[in-house]
């Protein structure tokens, strides 16, 4: 993937085609990237919150899965075929992309960009190897690592699913241990025992964000010209 630099978490497209640069302009939408090993109650997570907290939006993903049942292409994810993926990716349309259980995902980096800029809080609800590249490119977003409270609950939860067999599940424990041993690389844990905890501990960061000296900066900067001057 090609670098990408950015400022103060913003960033934007240059005259060269769907090239991302600095960007010097302001904005009140925040970044949360939330990542989990397969399993862990991530996506139910995030759907109880963007119900519950109506400033937050989910950026869709671009991936090369098969639909499931029950999905719905542009709000599930963007189903795309794997041509089609490629070309994006080699376009530079993507703010970060992964190999995935033998699929490709990939964040819409232009989709990102005008949620932010209209002021929405933006969550990315990708694997951790996304997680890792958008950090390092926008070191002002915020990223949330949740966890399983055992690896026995873990182990449940993929087998009441009811979509994978023995294999698959086996395949997918294995995984899930390899990226829960990425969670020194993100800013906040929250372990997902009880659902409601969870989701109010998540709050809790989304809230705690907009205090931040950099958000109350832009966002009062009258008052703080009338208090210093």
């Amino acid at each position: 993937m090609q670098p990408v630099v950015a400022v103060t978490g913003v960033f934007a497209y240059t005259g060269h085609k769907n090239h991302l640069c600095k960007d010097r302009m302001s904005t009140l939408g925040s970044l949360f990237i939330i990542s989990a090993a397969s399993g862990t109650g991530k996506t139910s997570l995030v759907i109880a919150l963007l119900q519950s907290q109506k400033y937050l939006t989910v950026s869709i993903s671009h991936t090369t899965r098969k639909q499931r049942p029950g999905e719905v292409d542009g709000e599930h994810y963007h189903f795309i075929d794997e041509a089609t993926f490629i070309k994006m990716r080699d376009n530079r349309e993507f703010l970060e992309h992964a190999h995935v259980f033998d699929n490709y995902y990939g964040t819409s980096a232009a989709s990102v960009k005008s949620l932010l800029e209209s002021g929405k809080d933006v969550i990315l609800e990708i694997d951790w190897q996304g997680a890792l590249q958008v950090k390092a490119m926008l070191p002002e977003s915020i990223s949330i690592f949740i966890l399983p409270p055992s690896i026995t609950a873990l182990d449940e939860r993929l087998r009441s699913r009811g979509q994978d067999d023995e294999n698959v599940i086996q395949r997918r424990m294995q995984d899930a241990k390899s990226d829960i041993a990425q969670y020194e690389q993100f800013d906040y844990i929250v372990i997902n025992d009880h659902f409601e905890e969870a989701c109010k501990q998540m709050v809790q960061i989304f809230k705690a964000s907009q205090l931040l000296t950099s958000k109350q900066a832009r966002r009062e900067h009258a008052l703080l010209e009338e208090l210093i001057n």
